[in-house]
This record gives structure tokens, C-alpha cells and sequence, in this order.
């Protein structure tokens, strides 16, 4: 019987000005193997957030396996799922979209591994694994929209929609001088509490402001320009109806700027706050986190780098 174990990386989505549009994969992991058994299903979950993660066909890495074994039309008889889990759950470091990454390209390996070895079978050439497209589709149908499923599938930094029902996206790799520095409060927000307060519609103020950033969040990663980060990650269509959500971001976010962070903001639906720095990279995660207490929020800091290479089938 045939395995697999793939390794994905945390994303931060949205980088303060690109809502549900950019977003970053971290050096932050959860693996997962995956291995074709003879019958049933059976998920063991360790680590981060391992009590709260169903254990049957609920399990989202399960749910997304399932989706690409029917697309490349191949069904194991049955599953035996490990994972380990790095990321923190419902703390705005991209842990469902991870998930979902996590069981699409194991599985998609897993259907390659099977197809390859029954080549000869009569009905094998109709059948194939699935093209990065393909796995876009999937993972991003299941997570609702393409901003973490993209970094986390490809890595860097990207740019992420969708027109006339297609995916498209642009990654940039990030220059490891760039680390972020994430503040995780200990208490979780759920996305779909964090989505419910914001507004309909927003000013074309606002909505101009956003384009401006995001201009600039873009050019200033790319070119390496790292000073037009302050203003490029700067957010009016999200973070302030956030705000009350996450005790302290306001005050997080600006002491993170003044230890000499490039850029901050919160990361995701929150509660998560990120900075990015090429320097002191301790001091702006303590005072980031007194930050956070002085509003009574307890948290730690994780100094992270960039990851350009997204989610990795593993040979060992």
C-alpha cells in the first residue's frame, strides 16, 4: 500500500490592505501523511488544536483527499491519515486552508502513486493527477476564496482572485532579510464572526485608500523597497470594524511600527497580529505582546521567516 506525507506552511492573509486578496506563506508547518489501507478511515491528529479536529469524514484534510481522489477519479479502499499540527488554530495564521492544501496534494500524490503503478490497467489512461489549476479550484472552492490556499499551496508572497470562474494569481518570493514577527493571543476568533462585522459596502474613499496600499504593499515587497510597507499594509475596508474584536491591535500594531517594524497589521480574520522587519526582531515581538497584556490579552511572539516554496511532498 502506498504513502504519502506532505509538509504545508501558514499563511497570513490579507497583510492589512489586501482583503481577501493577498496573503503570505510563514515558516510554520503542519505535516500530514497520508497512506492507502485496505479498508475504512482512521485520523490521528497531534499538536496544535488536536482536541478541537474531527476525527472522521468531517476532518477538512479529509474532505479535500476526497474531493481530488473523485477528480482524478481514483478511491483508495480505505485511509489512514497522521498529522501533526504546528499552526495554531482560529488565530488568523490560515490552519483551514492549510488543512484543506494539506489533503488535496497528499491525495493527489497518493492517486499519482497508484495510477503510475497500475499504468497497464485498461482504464488508466483516462485517469491522471491534478494540475496546479485543478488543485486551486478545489482547495479554494472549499476554503471560499483563494488568498491562503494559494501561499500555502505555492509559497511567497501573492496576489489571488477569481474572474469568469478561473483562479488567477500572481506569487513573488520574498527576500530572507524579510521576517515576520506574529503576536498569537491566546483566545481564538472564529472567520465567520470577523467577516460578520464588516459593512456592506464602503466609501470610494475608503475603497481608493485600499488601492493605493495595496500598490504599494505589492511594489514595495518586490522591489525590496521595505519603507513603503508602513504606508502599503495601512487598511481601511477591514481592520477598523475588526478592531474591537482583538483588544489592543490599534496599540499592538503601533508599537510594533515605532521598535521598527516596516509594516503591521492583523494577520487574517485576526487575532493574530504581524509585523515585518529586518531588525529586532525580539524587541518588536515583546513590545507587541505587552502590548496585548496591557488590554489584558495574554500571547506569545513567534519570529518567523518567509516561506517560498509552499507545500512540499516530503521523501523521507
Amino acid at each position: 500500500m502506498s504513502s504519502v506525507r506532505v509538509r504545508v506552511p501558514a499563511t497570513t492573509g490579507n497583510l492589512g490592505s489586501g482583503y481577501d486578496c493577498a496573503g503570505m506563506a510563514l515558516g510554520l508547518y503542519n505535516t500530514i501523511e497520508l497512506t492507502e489501507t485496505e479498508s475504512g478511515l482512521d485520523v490521528v491528529v497531534e499538536g496544535e488544536g488536536a482536541e478541537a479536529v474531527p476525527l472522521d469524514e468531517r476532518n477538512l484534510c479529509i474532505v479535500s483527499a476526497r474531493a481530488v481522489f473523485d477528480a482524478a477519479d481514483w478511491r483508495p479502499a480505505g485511509l489512514k491519515a497522521r498529522m501533526h499540527h504546528a499552526i495554531p488554530v482560529s488565530r488568523g495564521l490560515g490552519s483551514s486552508g492549510v488543512a484543506i492544501v494539506a489533503g488535496a496534494v497528499a491525495a493527489n500524490a497518493l492517486a499519482a502513486n497508484a495510477l503510475a503503478a497500475n499504468a497497464l490497467a485498461a482504464n488508466a489512461l483516462a485517469r491522471r493527477p491534478l494540475g496546479t489549476s485543478e488543485l486551486l479550484r478545489i482547495c479554494s472552492d472549499l476554503e471560499g476564496h483563494p488568498d491562503n490556499v494559494v501561499p500555502s499551496l505555492l509559497g511567497g508572497l501573492s496576489v489571488s482572485g477569481e474572474r469568469a470562474g478561473t483562479i488567477v494569481y500572481q506569487t513573488f518570493s520574498v527576500p530572507s532579510d524579510l521576517q515576520a514577527v506574529v503576536a498569537i493571543p491566546e483566545f481564538t476568533l472564529d472567520t465567520k464572526v470577523a467577516r460578520g462585522v464588516l459593512p456592506e459596502s464602503v466609501s470610494m474613499e475608503d475603497a481608493v485608500f485600499n488601492l493605493c496600499s495595496v500598490g504599494l504593499l505589492v511594489g514595495g515587497m518586490a522591489s525590496g523597497n521595505y519603507a513603503l510597507l508602513r504606508e502599503g499594509m495601512s487598511d481601511r475596508l477591514h481592520q477598523p470594524y475588526r478592531q474591537h474584536l482583538v483588544p489592543g491591535l490599534a496599540e499592538v500594531t503601533r508599537d510594533a511600527l515605532d521598535a521598527g517594524a516596516h509594516g503591521a497589521a492583523l494577520s487574517g480574520a485576526g487575532p493574530t497580529a504581524i509585523a515585518l522587519a529586518t531588525e529586532n526582531h525580539e524587541g518588536i515581538g515583546n513590545v507587541m505582546v505587552d502590548a496585548f497584556a496591557r488590554h489584558g490579552v495574554t500571547g506569545q511572539y513567534r519570529i518567523l521567516p518567509i516561506d517560498n516554496d509552499g507545500c512540499q511532498v516530503l521523501s523521507d
